[in-house]
């Protein structure tokens, strides 16, 4: 199993950027995909942006222009550039990993992720 460790977060004034990572270690997978995903207060867990193992991203409508998802070349670690960042986006953020059956072909959206990360808190205020 993968472990996932993030860091990054902390807190900005609207229009603020941050950059989150997220350290992978253990057995990592050679076909998988990556998320990070965030939980406001009161509110569900939701996809922010996610990346497969073939380098193909994709992001929540909300977060599109703004966050871009990116991995280092070892592909060990995730990255999440976060610019212009509003007070709606404050959440604890985690990194995900789901590891992708030889078959599968689909995106990122609907698999199921098996390891987490401990989660980063981002807060921006206005």
């Amino acid at each position: 199993q993968v472990q996932l460790l993030e860091s990054g977060g902390g807190s900005v004034q609207s229009g603020g950027s941050l950059r989150l990572s997220c350290a992978a270690s253990g057995n990592t997978y050679s076909r998988y995909c990556m998320g990070w995903f965030r939980r406001a207060p009161g509110k569900e867990r939701e996809g922010v942006a996610s990346i497969r193992s073939d380098g193909s991203t994709s992001y929540a409508d909300s977060v599109k222009g703004r966050f871009t998802i990116s991995q280092d070349n070892a592909k060990i670690t995730l990255y999440l550039q976060m610019n212009s960042l509003k007070p709606e986006d404050t959440a604890m953020y985690y990194c995900a990993a789901a590891r992708l059956s030889w078959w599968y072909d689909g995106g990122c959206a609907q698999v199921p992720y098996n390891a987490w990360g401990q989660g980063t808190q981002v807060t921006v205020s206005s």
